[in-house]
């Protein structure tokens, strides 16, 4: 008899315990769920059971809702899950405040709680209610209708703190519920695992462990590198072949191939700065910035297009001739081979052949974006929750595996506090790292023998900062770093996001992310700064909570429609920076980025493109992250005008009110980013710099920076085999370096 494949589900990732501090009082919680419960509210009928999370609708209204619903939903039960569906709310599931204890506690910065918890102090009184509401009558008090009309209206509220606490609240309730919710999924017929892929087994590594103890440990290497991502892991490779001794360490942990992908709440917290909720200090940008071993690597979505030519030339202007070479080049293609970069094994699913076909009706420049798969298919959109079949061949696969093999040791949870320094007759010269080791045990919540935390000081001859751009200037601030360039000319690649909705299954979360890129609209200014259109990963938790929400109802109906969805992404090189800066409080890392205006009128232009790719390709409906934007919606009518193509009078007029609106008003659309670049950027002076063009930090002997911070402006493509390469670059000249203090001293002892 035949052996009976086991289906593969992957094994649960332990989360450390959600904190028991007290953030907000009884009634505040009950004022923030009833407010959670506004936008996420139960759907029913005027003869069903109603609760105050209730949202009654006429029958007629009901049924037609539950009708296309049902229609849409996979399965034998798709009715019955249909009224689920709808009657489910934010309150009824205890996962929901158990996720946002969670973000509060642990992601959301004391400032953001302290404002939050004085909005819902003042609503819980009379006073406080009449200015806030309108009314004395509380806001949990009052029927859900009339709290929709409340809320909508702190969206464009004459008091700014209200506007802020609705873009945070609204953005903090999507995302738990899409996150926690038992339905959504189900009404999807989003699978918990990939449907295409073998899982296969990863690298194994070992990390080094310290018993319990009071004292100080202290570790001796030739090389500290601190973080594990693109940049650390190749000089980690590099280091550890040309014969030194080599120590990585990071504040994050290890996950194997047999955990992924992750549920979407493991996920998060497990493998990305600040558990994925981080945004900007205005609310405008959220930040995706991978925080696991292998960094972003391991999160992103393996496009590895190399740097353009205009760019290249800014850079070597600007002082840095080395990036027009071909020995520049020469590491691009060194780091493209090892990872398995190539175009030949790409297979498009329908978002990313929408973006091709459609910008060949248009007579748009588009092409496929190669992949870092290792010169194999990956026909897989999960990888942001990790990857199961080990096929994309990130650090942990290539570089960290290569350095393991060459003799480097590593360290997972270890926090770098400072760099230490030593003064020498050259100057100032780094001499290791000290910080803080948590065992996994430990971070988990566990007790025993296993459960340690140790202050670890790591004595090194060379230390190397790979944080990513947002934790490695703050690394450099707190050692007491005073260059007033760290922490500014930070880069974000800022996208609008769109989707577009079809009469037919595209099933959009199967397949890689993203494989095609539009490059007309990447030079708009003649310097370089433009916007690419490309496709992105479309789990459900990453994409639907970026959508505006209009009230409780469309929003449901909206997420239940990612199956017929196609999402795209208009990514711009940005001209126009911010900077990051350590909170006052706790010193986490804070943003300082708005869009500008100018960076803005170029996305404005790729989305409107992107409107016409959809609408040419056949989509119904074409959604932006915009608030002020009301979606298009082809009518009926058009079905029989293919002929006039984006001509078609709906479409032209749904353009001009885009493009003739204020350009994406950063406090009513919301953009995303998912590159950080530029707050170490590398120059040719302190006075506009913070490293050297090899890297080394101006007026500090062996300290460098090597990670996508050192771009000296915005890369303009998807940062990962820019970054590898400048790695490559920086740390055969830190290996080279090495070598000649060797020689030195070897002559000075002869």
């Amino acid at each position: 008899m035949a052996e009976q494949s086991v289906p593969y589900v992957p094994l649960d990732v332990s989360l450390p315990p959600v904190s028991s501090t007290q953030i907000f009082t009884g009634q505040q919680w009950v004022t923030l769920m009833a407010l959670a419960d506004t936008v996420i509210p139960s759907v029913r009928g005027p003869t069903a059971y109603k609760s105050a999370s209730t949202k009654v609708i006429p029958h007629s209204e009901l049924n037609r809702n539950l009708s296309v619903l049902a229609r849409t939903i996979p399965g034998p039960d798709a009715a019955a899950l249909a009224i689920q569906y709808l009657e489910e709310d934010a309150s009824s599931n205890p996962l929901f405040r158990e996720g946002l204890q969670r973000l509060f506690t642990e992601f959301v910065h004391e400032e953001g709680r302290y404002g939050l918890g004085m909005i819902l102090t003042a609503l819980n009184s009379r006073t406080g209610s009449l200015l806030l509401t309108g009314s004395v009558t509380l806001i949990q008090d009052q029927p859900i209708y009339i709290r929709e009309k409340i809320f909508r209206g702190w969206e464009t509220s004459r008091l700014r703190p209200l506007r802020a606490v609705y873009r945070a609240l609204t953005g903090l309730f999507k995302r738990t519920w899409v996150t926690f919710s038992p339905t959504l999924c189900p009404a999807l017929g989003f699978p918990r695992v990939p449907v295409h892929g073998k899982p296969a087994e990863n690298f194994k590594y070992s990390f080094l462990q310290l018993p319990p103890g009071e004292e100080t440990e202290i570790i001796e290497t030739d090389v500290v590198i601190v973080g594990s991502g693109c940049g650390g892991s190749v000089a980690a490779k590099n280091l550890s072949e040309a014969g030194h001794k080599v120590l990585v360490v990071d504040k994050s942990y290890h996950y194997s191939s047999n955990q992924f992908p992750m549920k979407f709440n493991e996920g998060f917290v497990s493998m990305f700065e600040a558990g994925g909720a981080l945004v900007t200090d205005d609310g405008s940008l959220g930040i995706l910035a991978g925080s696991t071993w292998g960094g972003g690597g391991t999160v992103n979505w393996s496009a590895c297009l190399q740097p353009q030519r205009f760019v290249r030339e800014e850079w070597a202007k600007g002082g840095l001739p080395f990036f027009t070479t071909m020995e520049f080049q020469r590491c691009l293609d060194r780091v493209s081979e090892r990872i398995g970069v190539d175009c030949d094994h790409v297979k498009h699913n329908k978002a990313n052949r929408m973006i091709l076909e459609g910008s060949r009706r248009l007579g748009y420049a588009a092409k496929a974006v190669p992949q870092n798969t290792g010169d194999s298919e990956h026909y897989c959109g999960y990888c942001t929750m990790g990857c199961h079949t080990a096929g994309k061949k990130g650090p942990t696969e290539t570089y960290l595996a290569d350095a393991a093999a060459a003799g480097a040791i590593f360290m997972e949870g270890f926090r770098a506090d400072k760099v230490q320094f030593t003064d020498t007759e050259e100057g100032k010269a780094a001499s290791g790292v000290e910080g803080m080791w948590t065992s996994r045990d430990s971070y988990l919540g566990h007790s025993g023998n296993g459960a340690v935390k140790r202050k670890v000081i790591i004595r090194a001859q060379q230390v190397i900062i790979s944080c990513g751009s947002l934790q490695s200037p703050l690394l450099l601030l707190r050692s007491g770093l005073r260059n007033p360039q760290i922490g500014r000319n930070l880069h974000l690649h800022p996208v609008a996001v769109a989707g577009a909705v079809f009469d037919h299954k595209t099933r959009p979360w199967e397949g890689s992310a993203l494989t095609a890129v539009v490059n007309e609209f990447e030079n708009q200014d003649g310097y370089g700064h433009g916007v690419k259109i490309e496709a992105l990963s479309m789990l459900p938790a990453a994409f639907l909570p970026l959508f505006p929400w209009r009230d409780g109802l469309d929003f449901k109906l909206w997420a239940q429609k990612l199956s017929r969805m196609a999402g795209l992404i208009m990514l711009a090189r940005d001209r126009d920076s911010g900077r990051v800066y350590p909170d006052p409080v706790d010193g986490r890392c804070r943003v300082a980025y708005t869009v500008s205006s100018f960076d803005r009128k170029h996305i404005v232009q790729a989305l409107a493109a992107s409107a016409k790719i959809a609408f040419i390709s056949g989509a119904r409906e074409f959604h932006t992250t915009s608030r002020e934007m009301p979606p298009f919606v082809r009518s009926s009518a058009s079905d029989t005008e293919d002929a006039e193509g984006v001509n078609n009078a709906a479409l032209q007029a749904w353009i001009a009110e885009l493009l003739h609106k204020r350009p994406l008003d950063p406090e009513r659309t919301m953009f995303a980013s998912a590159h950080q670049m530029g707050t170490c950027r590398m120059g040719k002076s302190p006075k506009t710099s913070v490293v050297d063009s090899d890297c080394q930090v101006w007026g500090v002997q062996g300290l460098y920076v090597v990670d996508a911070s050192v771009f000296p402006s915005a890369g303009g493509v998807n940062p990962m085999i820019t970054n590898l390469g400048i790695a490559d670059w920086a740390s055969r000249n830190i290996a080279r370096s090495l070598r000649k203090q060797e020689d030195r001293g070897v002559m000075a002892r002869l």
